[in-house]
């Protein structure tokens, strides 16, 4: 179903609001305190992202001050209310809201989604909660979501185990050539490729991948392609995105050109090693190996 369309950009004031919305609705409070997101990834339309790139230092420098205040704000104003409650049913006060330990990292960015509109505010955060140790349980990554898309806002928030437990190798099967493991936010996945050649991405309408990628925005659509040369079995990776692929912590040199708005494909590939780390943005890593088949 088509949503209604806006011919309203984003301003700046909107941004660090749409900012401040999310701290509030990715507060956890824990016995002693109250944690707030500390990262947030902030997508833009790319008019809106052009139009404001000449002061966008000045809105992330101003997002963290209207994120100090609004900290400050939430602390002050619900003082009496919480003292007044401990008295009355003698309970503890709701635990106070701290500033994150490395303070609040904002990136702005370019939203590649297909149905992005001028206006559109796209905010990813996250919050990392200390391990349960009593438990038996690790740490965990809370993702907060919130978006306001023509003018209509939205919340979503999921939890992540941040050191998931190793996964047993799976058997490779007859023909596959190689063998890619991942963890994306639908979990840990095992990807054996039996093709020739594979794309890799957050696919979408128009896209096909053959791995599929549950990220961020920063990984393209078309991230990278993977192809084997079934003549010498080596493998080559070609990177398709905006914001990079890396292999064992290298960047890879961009195989598009997309100067003058428009983007090129320069057929640029370069060789895999047999056993890679391929970074993705630096967002998602994929452990690569060949096998004896490729």
């Amino acid at each position: 179903m088509d949503r209604p369309s806006t011919s309203h950009p984003a301003t700046a004031r909107e941004i660090i609001l749409e900012i401040v919305r999310n701290m509030r609705e990715g507060l956890e409070p824990l016995h002693y305190s109250t944690l707030p997101p500390a990262i947030y990834h902030v997508y833009l339309h790319p008019d809106d992202l052009e139009r404001l790139r000449g002061i966008l230092p000045r809105i992330v420098d101003e997002a963290r001050r209207a994120l100090d205040a609004e900290l400050e704000s939430l602390n002050r104003s619900g003082l009496a209310d919480k003292l007044k409650l401990k008295m009355k049913l003698g309970r503890r006060a709701e635990p106070k809201i701290v500033v994150p330990d490395g303070g609040w990292q904002v990136r702005i960015l370019e939203n590649t989604e297909d149905d992005v509109e001028p206006g559109d505010v796209s905010i990813y955060s996250e919050l990392a909660l200390p391990a349960k140790d009593d438990l038996g349980a690790g740490s965990m990554t809370k993702r907060i979501t919130t978006r306001r898309l023509a003018g209509v806002e939205s919340t979503s928030q999921s939890y992540e185990n941040a050191n998931p437990a190793p996964q047993p190798a799976s058997p490779v099967p007859p023909g596959a050539f190689a063998v890619i493991e991942y963890d994306d936010n639908s979990g840990h996945k095992t990807y054996h490729m039996t093709k020739e050649q594979i794309v890799v991405g957050r696919g979408g309408r128009d896209y096909w991948t053959d791995i599929k990628l549950e990220t961020l925005p920063d990984v393209s659509r078309e991230h990278f392609r993977l192809r084997r040369d079934p003549q010498s079995g080596q493998f080559y990776i070609k990177d398709l995105s905006r914001l990079g692929t890396t292999i064992n912590g290298e960047r890879a040199p961009s195989s598009i050109d997309f100067s003058d708005g428009e983007k090129h494909d320069r057929n640029l590939e370069v060789p895999l090693p047999d056993q890679a780390r391929i970074g993705l943005a630096g967002v998602v890593f994929l452990d690569f190996r060949s096998t004896p088949n490729g």
